[in-house]
């Protein structure tokens, strides 16, 4: 039991030290490729913090487990709204720019409703799979010509502005990639120890991995999107805030799902379909509402994610 614990605690700590890591080393190459916060938010930020996520999921794949991965990437996605958007409108409230939500906020509704529709099923093929994958980077593509474009109505004081061109040396590229490739081997290190742990924890308790996946697992790979969003939100960056937790759940369903029914295609554990699945659409929807009304997330709204975070959990380990 205590070998587990250890495990599992000393797989969480590799995760979030690896993609603080990476998630430092991909905003610094953004910076010196001239993109916009929210695109940077998006892309790069939500890609990195999702990064543990990918890893830990791909990792109970090889092992065995595909319950933990699905758990994971589900239960990812509930706390990314429930608990990271709750809390950082708590404590500082979310101003939603109008552009990302019909964009990329209509990108994560639709993601979630293709995904909720295959895996309430319980099939999720391999072709399923290609498909988010391939729409994951035709996402990213249209993200990127159209923040090149031009400055945006959501993001006009973020734009880069134009400098003269200087030489760089190189070690500044260097350094950026270095913490990136550093993060990379701390999160795959991480996140061999956590589904170890978690695998040997739900073993002893006797819980479903779905259910150690959805709570205890993708609470920990979260941690690097409750930071980045907390942090964002308290500095008044509202649309890299939004952008983190938009773009990592949509990397989680279309990329980490996809890659999932890849490799394991059709292990959508059935006994996701009795909550975890209903409370990820009722959790994307209440968000998506929240943020229409003035295009912004306030305190007394993100107390409510908040709750129904504490809710969920209490009624997935009640269940068990």
């Amino acid at each position: 039991m205590v070998t587990a614990v250890l495990l599992t605690i000393a797989g969480l700590l590799l995760l979030v030290a690896g993609g603080e890591l990476l998630v430092r080393g991909a905003v610094n190459l953004a910076n010196r490729l001239g993109v916009s916060a929210l695109l940077t938010g998006i892309v790069i930020v939500g890609f990195g913090t999702s990064a543990p996520e990918l890893v830990a999921s791909l990792e109970a794949v090889r092992l065995g487990s595909p319950g933990i991965a699905w758990g994971n990437v589900i239960g990812s996605n509930i706390a990314n709204i429930l608990l990271i958007l709750g809390a950082t409108a708590i404590l500082q409230p979310v101003i939603v720019p109008g552009e990302a939500l019909k964009r990329d906020g209509g990108v994560m509704l639709a993601s979630t409703l293709g995904f909720f529709g295959l895996a309430l099923t319980g099939t999720m093929p391999r072709l399923a799979g290609i498909a988010g994958v391939a729409c994951l980077c035709a996402y990213l593509y249209a993200s990127y010509r159209l923040d090149r474009r031009g400055p945006s109505v959501h993001d006009e004081e973020t734009q880069p502005v134009e400098r003269p061109r200087r030489r760089v040396r190189l070690w500044a590229w260097g350094r950026p990639i270095l913490f990136i490739l550093t993060g990379l081997g701390l999160l795959v290190g991480g996140g061999n120890l956590l589904v170890t742990g978690a695998q040997q924890l739900a073993g002893m308790i006797g819980l479903p991995e779905s259910v150690i996946g959805v709570t205890i697992v993708a609470l920990g790979t979260s941690a690097p999107e409750l930071a980045t969003s907390v942090i964002a939100a308290l500095r008044k960056h509202g649309d890299i805030a939004f952008g983190n937790i938009v773009g990592s759940n949509i990397y989680n369903l279309l990329g980490i799902g996809g890659v999932i029914a890849i490799a394991a295609p059709n292990s959508v554990p059935p006994a996701l379909g009795d909550l975890e699945l209903w409370v990820l659409l009722a959790a994307t929807i209440a968000s998506g509402f929240f943020a229409t009304t003035h295009t912004t997330i306030h305190r007394w709204e993100g107390a409510l994610l908040f709750l129904g975070f504490v809710a969920f959990n209490l009624a997935v380990f009640l269940g068990a």
